[in-house]
Parts: C-alpha cells; structure tokens; sequence
C-alpha cells in the first residue's frame, strides 16, 4: 500500500471514529431529555438521578471495570424509570401501598421502559434498555417483572437496583421520611422485613460493605432542597 492509500484509509478511519462518536453524544442528548421526562411524571427529583449514576459508576470501578464502561453505566444509569411516562399521574403518586391492580400498572413501568429503548444500535441504548427492564430483578428470584435470578440479571440491573434502593431509602419524600446513611446500611446489608441482602448481587453487597462511605459522600454532595 502507498503512502497515499495510508493516509486516505487513516483519514476514513477518523472519520469514521468522529462519526460514530458524534451519533453517541447525540444518543446521550436524547437519554438526558427522555429523563428530564419521567423526573417531570414523578416525585423523584433530578438530583436523584445524578446521584443513582454515581453510584452506579462507584461499584462499576469497584468491579474493575474500564473507564469507558464505568462511563457508559453512568450516562445510562438515568434511563431506569423513564418508563414511568406512561404511567398514570394519579397512580404515580398515590401514597401507601398499592392494590393487586394498581402494582400490576406500576411495574410495567420497567416492560415500558425497555420498549422504548430497544432497537438501537447504541452501546448506551442497550445498556440504558437492560437497565429499565431488569433494575427492580432480584438476586433470589423474587423482583419483577420476570422474576430473574443469580447471573440471569445483567450486571447493569443488579448495579443500578442497588444504586437506586440505597437513594430511596435515603431520599425524603411526600409519604415518607428519609432515613439517615448508618440506618440505610443496616438494612440493606442486614434487612429489615421488607429488604433483604438476598436481594442484592452478594459481589456488589460485599463492595458496597466496603464503599458506602462512597455512597454517603454523593448523597450529600448531591442533596438536593428536599433533603436539606
């Protein structure tokens, strides 16, 4: 190959590097707006989101995971309740427990969710697909909406479902008081009769024993009005 062949298929390779790089930032514009979405349908506040994907990045780099997928599960962590945009507004918020036929609703939020996202050749797409669909499985098999288990759950799900029942627990709300960081820990590695450590992936519950200084650090650098 000449000199100028080399040029030519390094400069298309460039190119084509820039390209593909270009339709991911345009790919992460849309997540970021369809988020902005479904924080608007719920009481969850923007800062909520944040903190799930820092969280989610905190075990991802505890995994050893490499820059560029620690990056990925943050950019994509926000997409797990964007299913929620077709729920309805009145079940979305109603305060206490749901009935038979109203949970039934509320957690298809995550088969809504993955529809929305599938059929994209975008690694970010996909993952933030995984994540909505699998972000309410539970290790021993008793989340929904599949009722996965073990290593059936992509370990997107696992780290986000952790990630953001640390947030709920701790996260004011309408109907509830937030519960302080050492509260937090003890149930989700202990459990408290409605949370159970046989929930959690046991690789990231060993991780987050050891790193919820972490956790506890984002939710007060990211607490938003609510929680002050």
């Amino acid at each position: 190959m000449g000199r100028a062949a080399r040029i030519d298929t390094g400069f298309a390779l460039e190119l084509e590097r820039r390209r593909s790089q270009e339709l991911e930032e345009a790919y992460y514009d849309t997540v970021l707006r369809l988020t902005r979405a479904s924080v608007y349908k719920d009481q969850e506040t923007g800062a909520h989101i944040q903190r799930v994907s820092h969280y989610a990045k905190v075990l991802a780099r505890h995994l050893g995971w490499a820059d560029e997928d620690q990056v990925l599960i943050f950019r994509a962590a926000p997409m797990h309740d964007v299913g929620k945009i077709a729920i309805p507004d009145d079940l979305i918020r109603k305060r206490g427990s749901l009935d038979g036929g109203d949970r039934q609703v509320m957690e298809s939020h995550t088969l809504i969710g993955a529809s929305l996202l599938e059929g994209s050749s975008s690694r970010l797409l996909d993952m933030a697909r995984e994540i909505a669909l699998t972000h309410h499985e539970h290790w021993d098999g008793s989340g929904y909406p599949h009722g996965l288990s073990g290593d059936q759950i992509p370990i997107s799900g696992r780290i986000v479902m952790l990630s953001d029942h640390y947030d709920a627990l701790r996260s004011r709300r309408s109907y509830k008081r937030g519960i302080d960081h050492e509260s937090t820990c003890r149930i989700i590695l202990e459990g408290d009769g409605r949370t159970s450590p046989a929930h959690f992936d046991p690789k990231l519950l060993a991780i987050f024993a050891e790193a919820h200084p972490e956790f506890d650090s984002i939710f007060e650098q990211y607490k938003d009005e609510s929680q002050r």
